[in-house]
């Protein structure tokens, strides 16, 4: 057991980072003047995760939608449900699945130890029948074609579709009804086996409680399985988009956009550093104290529902601003004219030292909060970093290095996804 200390002195906080023999790394944050707990039981496995390797051997290729598939499947097992038994100790349990992980969690005020039993049982004790899978095959389906009338839902995978050639980050978390109808039982523990290990998996745990007693829990709680390793077929991404422009017709009052920039990636994933720079540069040009803000805001062209985000994960980086508007195109016009402006007049520095003021204020705030502690603590698990950095980050970033990112701003890979209404 390799147990590592961090301490954050302006904060006055402080974590460990606890890595087993079989590679399970447990994060770990006290905080003892508070009355709940958030916990969660991770691995680093998602949508994008469907051509891989064990220990170098031949590639598999699984269905579009097996990971989110597998989260279903977790929660029954052969002693029942694992809502059922949160239900009975009151905590509040779920789960979800993006791109690049999975995450069960629990949170609860009392019953600690009795809910982690559950967490670390069920996560560690697959059940899958032919019967089962079917009955499953057709719940997912039914939400998958819920989906595909959500309009915030399909503009974001419009885009996606529209920007990415061959990454799997453009198919639906959830797959498709024909993807998810090629999934069996064998496939399901095969999945499990691959990227449920320990080695690949992490615990992230903020609270009211004692750490030494947690680690003594889940270690001896901890399954023995032999480390693995998963090699996960690198996708061939070209640099260009698939089309700049693509618009479908749903049941909406007002027409939804989003406008994306793909951003070609020199790494796997941006850093840290990197995402905060890009996030404080969408504020600085973007967001509600921006003259872009005001300006579209009296013009009428969108609305409170405007938003940015830097959409990142392995393999793939795109900034993406959504919203509701009248004229999706106007929008996208006005935002290329703004990204002009900056690179003609740059960014006036007493915003930006306003804006990073308010990023910090921000970063410092979350951790009054054992939620967002523990989904710090997810992304720091997935990108292997500590969640201290950003504080240090923030403080030193300068306006000149924030102002760099903004080649990503590159009309030749820009997209516009429109979902307007459908004609009478």
């Amino acid at each position: 057991m390799n147990k590592k200390l961090f301490k954050c002195e302006l904060l006055n906080e402080e974590y460990t980072v606890t890595t087993l023999r079989n590679g399970l790394k447990i994060y770990i944050m006290e905080k003892q003047n508070f009355d709940s707990v958030y916990a969660v039981f991770g691995t680093k496995y998602g949508s994008i995760d469907n051509c891989f390797s064990l220990n170098n051997g031949e590639y598999i290729e699984v269905p579009n939608g097996i990971a989110h598939f597998l989260e279903h499947k977790l929660f029954e097992s052969e002693d029942g449900d694992a809502f059922a038994k949160y239900s009975k100790t009151g905590a509040y349990a779920n789960a979800f699945t993006s791109f690049d992980k999975t995450c069960y969690l629990f949170s609860c005020s009392s019953l600690f130890e009795e809910n982690l039993d559950i967490l670390l049982n069920f996560v560690q004790s697959p059940y899958f029948t032919e019967q089962t899978v079917r009955k499953e095959q057709g719940i997912i389906g039914q939400e998958i074609r819920m989906y595909d009338d959500s309009p915030g839902w399909c503009v974001l995978f419009n885009a996606l579709e529209a920007m990415y050639h061959n990454h799997p980050v453009k198919v639906d978390i959830a797959g498709t009804v024909e993807s998810i109808a090629e999934i069996d039982d064998n496939l399901l523990y095969e999945c499990y086996k691959t990227f449920y290990n320990p080695a690949n998996m992490f615990i992230c745990i903020a609270g009211k409680v004692d750490t030494d007693k947690v680690l003594d829990k889940i270690s001896s709680a901890i399954k023995p399985c032999d480390k693995i390793q998963i090699n996960r077929k690198k996708v061939d991404e070209p640099a260009s988009v698939v089309t700049n422009y693509v618009e479908k017709q749903l049941e909406v009052a007002l027409p939804l956009f989003c406008v994306g920039y793909k951003q070609q990636l020199k790494t796997e994933e941006p850093s840290l550093r990197d995402s905060i720079a890009v996030n404080l540069l969408l504020k600085l040009i973007f967001g509600e104290s921006s003259h872009f803000y005001k300006r579209l805001t009296d013009m009428g062209l969108i609305n409170d529902e405007f938003e940015t985000e830097y959409f990142t994960g392995r393999g793939f980086a795109a900034i993406l601003l959504e919203g509701e508007s009248y004229e999706p195109k106007k929008v996208a016009e006005e935002i290329k004219k703004e990204i002009y402006s900056v690179l003609k007049n740059g960014i006036d520095a007493e915003l930006f030292e306003a804006i990073k003021r308010d990023s910090f204020g921000d970063t410092i705030k979350r951790y009054n909060s054992v939620n967002n502690i523990a989904m710090m603590f997810i992304d720091a698990a997935v990108s292997n970093y500590n969640i201290f950095d950003e504080i240090e980050i923030l403080r030193e970033i300068t306006l000149e290095e924030v102002l760099k990112h903004i080649e990503i701003f590159d009309e030749n890979k820009a997209v516009l996804s429109v979902i307007s209404p459908k004609e009478k």
